[in-house]
């Protein structure tokens, strides 16, 4: 039988089966229960998640991302680096670490909220103040998962896009992801400048990477553990930004870019980057193009 001959007869044997569906005069889908069962070389079959925070002076939020990532359907832990903090978050970490150590499910809140669960809870203390760029590179280096996802102590950034965020990497198709604010996502809406600096800012990112993304500094980053094992990050405050996209960009990885949703705070709410961060990333992302 010629191949085309036994094209024709897969044909006509498929459009008897219920998952063969017609779209139009002469056009079919393929077998839709052959495509199900495929499944990427590389996919992941139920991932441990470590989703890292870092936290600097967070009392306000700290409980309720806690909440929030506590909700997450998935199979993970909680790496919290508190970067000595003197608002009273460390305070509210020791007493989650000593509900942990009576072998308490959960931590009261001193938010007024729900009881924070703590079985998940991974939590250090930085000895003196770094940045957010030393206190991730203190949470890698604690994490035992086979997927990294980096996760804001604030509420700008919401754990509900996780599904978005880890399925390429889940299937199989991405070794890295990065959560777009600009992709279509619903945000709250203000400070103009802060989005010019941002796109020049990527837009220079990209020239110097030769990646096309839209949003360089965003806090949702997802690796798999392979690619962070490859790299030594150096920054220390907000400069991982630049530093671990020059990085990652070296490498053979498969980089994807996702939709999620934004609610940016005011600085009157606890926002902390300022212009100078903006210099300090505009000067990485120069040095990590040409030096490691």
């Amino acid at each position: 039988m010629t191949a085309s001959k036994a094209w024709e007869k897969q044909i006509e044997e498929a459009e008897h089966d219920p998952a063969f569906t017609e779209r139009g005069p002469s056009r079919y889908n393929l077998l839709l229960k052959m495509c199900a069962l495929r499944r990427h070389p590389s996919a992941l079959d139920n991932p441990k998640v470590s989703v890292v925070i870092p936290v600097y002076n967070e009392k306000n939020t700290i409980e309720e991302i806690l909440r929030r990532v506590s909700e997450t359907e998935m199979r993970r832990e909680i790496v919290i680096v508190d970067d000595c903090s003197t608002d009273g978050t460390r305070q509210y970490l020791e007493a989650m670490q000593q509900a942990q150590a009576k072998g308490e499910a959960s931590a009261t809140a001193h938010d007024g909220g729900d009881p924070v669960e703590v079985r998940d809870l991974r939590i250090f203390f930085q000895a003196q103040n770094q940045g957010k760029g030393a206190a991730l590179r203190r949470g890698f280096a604690e994490t035992t998962g086979d997927i990294v996802l980096v996760q804001d102590a604030d509420l700008e950034y919401d754990p509900k896009d996780y599904p978005v965020l880890l399925g390429p990497i889940i299937d199989g198709r991405a070794d890295v992801v990065f959560g777009s604010r600009f992709l279509g996502g619903p945000q709250r809406v203000h400070y103009f400048w802060h989005y010019v600096a941002n796109k020049v800012l990527t837009i220079l990112s990209d020239v110097m990477t030769n990646l096309k993304l839209t949003d360089m500094e965003t806090c949702y980053k997802v690796f798999r553990k392979e690619v962070l094992q490859g790299i030594t990050l150096k920054s220390n405050r907000f400069g991982f930004e630049p530093e671990i996209t020059a990085k990652v960009s070296k490498g053979k990885w498969r980089i994807y870019e996702v939709p999620i949703s934004y609610a940016g705070r005011t600085y009157e709410e606890g926002k902390k980057i300022t212009w100078k961060d903006g210099v300090q990333a505009l000067g990485c992302i120069f040095r990590y193009k040409i030096a490691d």
